[in-house]
């Protein structure tokens, strides 16, 4: 069984546009990135409809692929309703690529030309095909990918979500392994960034998030000609260690990766959520502390079998005591199912690693170990270092939200209209 055992989202609004059109969702085992296009805040439009489409994670994960074609295509739905219903979103689309990761596979959909990669035994494995004009030479054999990289028509793709009523989505299962590291990411990294550069990043930076900050600043200081949103993600097989019932239930090492639209907790998210009490504040700094009890127990001897008991009380004893601790961690199970459903349900705005303005998933709290409560659910293209003192009081403080009312406080604030 796999779980994912870290992960990385960052997004950048590059060094020529003035706005981020792209989006992206990150609630393991489910990871979306979508690239919007149509300009006048109509591209942003189109991408966070195709990432709200898969907020609520897979209602049947044993087809994946087809659930994630079902959400694709109730994404198309939307966005070509509405760019019909209003003029300042006609023509409005989006690329999609979204990877859900299952027990032992790895599930993927696909339309457009956002990317995703596998990072394997040391080679960076392509997992999608571009939807583009380029590409479509270039596996007809008219063009070479080296033309390709300064062809005039690069930017045009032959297929995204919300142009055409229907739309074919890609799908494919990618048989998982302990260590494969996965690679979503929007064109403004791949048309900045070669493959052969990718590689080199990800294998000089084992942890996900300088992995993930490099990328992006490559992408940068090679023009950074459109928005740049990174994903990473890392799955390890989870080990099963089986006992008898003597000595007591089998364990599982690890945590497996959870079910739909639970963030994993203890993933790397690109940095702690900050909140910047004033204006000297560093916007990396973690949020209040909020410190767990903790007691300190000695474990009992385990009391030697009086002289003379039979083999089969002794059996028995050790059967009850087996019995005992399997519904013991049946309920710690179930509580902490419950808490994490719980955390799902609430949101708060602080700043991700890059200083960026983010919605983030859950409870801003981090446990001892490095568990954190919280995901990152949206980064805007806003710096808190934009916004004056007051503002940053206000809003980057913490509180729990609705999901709606954090969204529309970060989309007001990207649009310009928070007072």
């Amino acid at each position: 069984m796999l779980r994912v055992a870290e992960q990385y989202v960052g997004t950048d609004t590059g060094r020529q546009r003035r706005a981020n059109e792209d989006s992206l969702l990150a609630r393991s085992p489910l990871f979306v990135v979508a690239d919007g296009m149509g300009g006048a805040q109509a591209g942003e439009v189109a991408s966070r409809i195709a990432v709200e489409s898969f907020q609520h994670g897979l209602d049947d994960a044993t087809d994946a692929e087809g659930s994630l074609a079902a959400y694709a295509h109730a994404a198309n739905d939307r966005i070509h309703e509405l760019s019909h219903a209003s003029a300042e979103h006609a023509g409005m689309g989006t690329t999609l690529t979204a990877v859900y990761v299952g027990a032992e596979e790895v599930a993927i959909a696909h339309v457009g030309d956002s990317r995703a990669y596998c990072l394997r035994d040391g080679e960076l494995l392509r997992l999608t095909d571009d939807h583009s004009l380029v590409d479509e030479l270039i596996r007809q054999g008219k063009l070479t990918p080296e033309e390709a990289v300064e062809h005039p028509q690069r930017s045009v793709i032959t297929r995204a979500l919300g142009p055409e009523p229907a739309v074919e989505i890609d799908t494919r299962s990618f048989r998982a392994r302990d260590g494969d590291v996965y690679l979503l990411c929007s064109d403004g990294l791949t048309t900045m960034v070669h493959d052969a550069r990718l590689a080199e990043i990800l294998l000089d930076h084992p942890r996900l998030r300088d992995a993930g900050e490099t990328l992006i600043t490559a992408a940068n200081e090679a023009g950074g000609r459109d928005n740049i949103t990174v994903v990473l993600l890392r799955v390890e097989q989870l080990q099963i260690a089986v006992s008898s019932p003597v000595d007591g239930p089998a364990t599982l090492t690890g945590t497996p990766a959870l079910g739909d639209g639970v963030s994993a907790l203890g993933a790397e998210t690109g940095g702690l959520p900050a909140s910047a009490p004033d204006e000297d504040a560093s916007i990396d700094d973690p949020p209040p502390e909020h410190p767990v009890a903790a007691r300190s127990v000695t474990p009992r001897r385990p009391r030697r079998p009086a002289p003379g008991t039979p083999p089969k009380a002794r059996r028995k004893r050790g059967l009850r005591r087996a019995v005992t601790g399997a519904i013991l961690l049946g309920v710690l199970a179930l509580l902490g199912t419950g808490a994490y459903v719980a955390s799902q349900s609430v949101y708060f705005i602080g700043t991700n690693s890059r200083g960026l303005v983010t919605l983030f998933n859950g409870f801003p709290y981090e446990l001892p170990g490095g568990v954190k409560l919280y995901s990152q659910y949206f980064v805007s293209g806003v710096s808190a270092s934009s916004l004056s003192a007051q503002r940053r009081r206000t809003l980057l403080d913490h509180s729990l939200r609705s999901e709606e009312d954090g969204a529309e406080l970060v989309r007001s604030l990207e649009l310009g209209q928070l007072e």
